[in-house]
């Protein structure tokens, strides 16, 4: 048996847009087309991938979304494969898709991205930024050529993905500038009575927060959760909560005094940034390059 990748094309572009008229509109096809190519795709196989509902509607069956991961990686490993044979033959030209989650991308990646497009000015980054379980799951649908996340990797998903530790992101408990708050010396226990502001589950800032605070001693169930370290920055500084927060999205506020920054005595709170990518899709060379810069700063 031997796949029909022109109908493996129409399938996927069936399933990443959720409709049989807008795939063909995007294809700039008819929809009768799409659907014969789908239902010869489905005999070819002997498989239903596509349940049919009463109105317009479908979804895929458990071979359908299976066969739609195999594509997306089979698709990526061709895009890579024309970048790698256009850069050999002189082309300097090719195409970069980063993911990374929010304090990465607003604070860590610019400088490396900087350096990539001084080094290779014809090719021009495009960065999508999520939380950290957004961002794998952009990578394990091949959206993406390399990730850069502050959170851990799921077990299920680091079987496929390539999990490397790329620099170290040092974090600050802070609080209200006028909290009535020891600013050190401050106990595990003083800190558990506190109402603590995380953020939304799924988050590598909400991940790190957990598992420090339960290394510590510390009980800091979410009081309220918001989906933005500046926002909850400001919140905080607004005199409402405490949390603990990247020093790089608090450093201007504490050296301004809108915040206080909480010290448990010899403990110094930190995380690791990971960097992804997928274990058995090749890099292009743009990506390839990325990841050296990532790696030597």
């Amino acid at each position: 048996m031997t796949l029909n990748l022109h109908l493996v094309r129409l399938f996927v572009a069936v399933a990443e847009a959720g409709s049989f008229s807008r795939a063909a509109e995007g294809l700039w096809i008819s929809q009768p087309a799409v659907s014969k190519g789908i239902r010869e795709l489905e005999h070819q196989l002997d498989l239903t991938l596509i349940e049919r509902g009463a109105g317009k509607g479908f979804r895929l069956t458990e071979a359908g979304a299976s066969l739609l991961t195999h594509a997306r990686g089979i698709f990526a490993m061709e895009r890579a494969a024309l970048d790698d044979v256009r850069a050999r033959v002189g082309v300097q030209r090719g195409s970069l898709t980063l993911g990374a989650s929010t304090t990465v991308a607003s604070y860590w990646l610019p400088p490396q991205i900087a350096a990539f497009c001084a080094a290779f000015p014809a090719v021009v980054p495009r960065v999508t930024v999520g939380n950290t379980q957004w961002v794998c799951e952009q990578l394990l649908e091949c959206r993406i050529d390399l990730a850069l996340v502050e959170g851990r990797v799921d077990a299920d998903s680091e079987a496929r993905i390539d999990v490397r530790e790329w620099t170290t992101d040092p974090l600050a408990i802070v609080a209200p500038p006028d909290a009535a708050l020891p600013r050190r010396g401050v106990t595990a226990a003083l800190l558990g009575r506190q109402n603590w502001i995380l953020r939304e589950p799924g988050s590598g800032t909400r991940q790190a927060t957990e598992a420090l605070c339960a290394a510590h001693g510390i009980d800091a169930p979410p009081w309220m959760e918001m989906a933005s370290n500046e926002a909850i920055a400001r919140t905080v500084a607004s005199g409402v909560g405490i949390s603990m927060l990247p020093r790089v999205v608090v450093a201007d506020m504490l050296a301004l005094g809108t915040l206080r920054e909480l010290k448990l005595p010899g403990v110094v709170l930190s995380r690791p940034l990971y960097r992804l990518s997928l274990k058995n899709r090749p890099l292009s060379p743009a990506a390839l390059r990325m990841a050296q810069i990532l790696d030597a700063s």
